[in-house]
């Protein structure tokens, strides 16, 4: 079974062809990945109709090219799948509307995948791990604590009730003057920091549900850097530092609650998963390993060319939901929201 995978949900274009292995795990055929940092980095965050048009100008090169590094024309796949949302709609328009032609020249299947459901299976594609696990999904967009039961089968047990982690590393970026996507930044200044220097909230910490808050850790060091102004170089490593521990500090705890809740609704997990692109933060990732190996679990998370929206975990999900017969027709909408739990295993 191969299946080529389709994603044009935000600022990235990506094609690839999956393949299930025997021995659980996927095997990567080809990913082809289009960054558009470069487009947006003069206004400090994604500008949709710039990034709708960078999809429209390279997508169907990128499928050439995903065929062709996979040595397969597409008439040798056996399902088409796309990222129908959520995200930017007329990004999601364009890879819904390509891979509908696809589909119905080549006459293969079609699979609509929910953005969020691709990141959740990703380790399965990675580890082949099994079901039932807690995963911590964390981008740009989207902060959930999910127990993922099965394809299809998800129980959100927390969220964010202001600000997605990403989005707060990236606000905190932009409020310090450093560059764009502002994770990476405050990850690398951070590094050089001091963590002890600001005595910055942990917001939720202790809280019986597991769910997230960042906006007052934000606006408590947005209060700092105003104290501090015009900041030297030290002082911007210092709150980045002082901020990433704080968000540490913050997922262990909320991470440690939603464990004591999973066991009511899905049994024994088989592993912590972290994934999207949060999951590529070193820190966080450490963090976490520590915390699974005191729970006696194991960790997860996508090796960091996995992290991003990418067409290979597209291409998984769609494998997963091909297995089930679960396919699409062409009436499938592209959607701008499309809720984790709604992702359900119905055709």
């Amino acid at each position: 079974m191969n299946v080529l995978g389709i994603e044009t949900t935000c600022d990235e274009t990506a094609a690839s062809i999956v393949m299930p292995g025997e021995d659980g795990r996927g095997r990567i055929l080809s990913n082809e990945v289009l960054s558009q940092i470069a487009e947006h980095a003069a206004y400090g965050g994604v500008v949709p109709e710039i990034a709708a048009r960078a999809h429209v100008e390279v997508l169907d090169r990128l499928v050439a090219r995903a065929l062709d590094t996979a040595g397969m024309t597409l008439s040798q796949v056996d399902g088409i799948a796309v990222a129908a949302g959520p995200g930017l709609i007329g990004g999601v328009l364009i890879g819904l509307v390509t891979a509908k032609t696809l589909s119905l020249v080549a006459r293969k299947p079609l699979i609509a995948v929910n953005h969020l459901e691709a990141h959740a299976l990703t380790a399965r594609l990675t580890d082949g791990i099994g079901f039932p696990y807690l995963l911590l999904l964390a981008s740009g967009g989207h902060t959930q604590l999910v127990a993922v039961k099965g394809v299809g089968d998800y129980v959100r047990l927390g969220t964010t009730v202001d600000d997605a982690i990403g989005e707060a590393f990236d606000k905190v970026a932009k409020l310090l003057g450093l560059g764009y996507p502002g994770g990476p930044e405050v990850e690398r200044m951070a590094e050089t920091g001091n963590p002890e220097r600001f005595a910055l909230p942990r917001p939720m910490l202790g809280r019986r549900e597991p769910n997230f808050s960042l906006s007052g850790l934000k606006t408590a060091l947005r209060i700092e850097a105003e104290r501090l102004a015009p900041l030297s170089g030290a002082d911007v490593a210092d709150l980045c530092a002082s901020f990433q521990a704080a968000v540490v500090d913050v997922v262990v705890d909320r991470v440690r609650v939603a464990l004591r809740e999973f066991g009511s609704i899905a049994g024994h997990p088989t592993a912590l998963v972290a994934a999207g692109g949060v999951a590529a933060n070193g820190a966080i990732r450490r963090a976490l390993t520590t915390q699974a190996n005191e729970a006696g679990l194991t960790f997860v998370a996508p090796p960091l060319s996995l992290c991003g929206d990418n067409g290979a975990m597209i291409a998984w999900a769609g494998i997963e939901r091909l297995r089930l017969g679960l396919v699409d027709d062409l009436t499938a909408p592209a959607r701008a929201r499309w809720p984790f739990a709604e992702a359900a295993a119905v055709a």
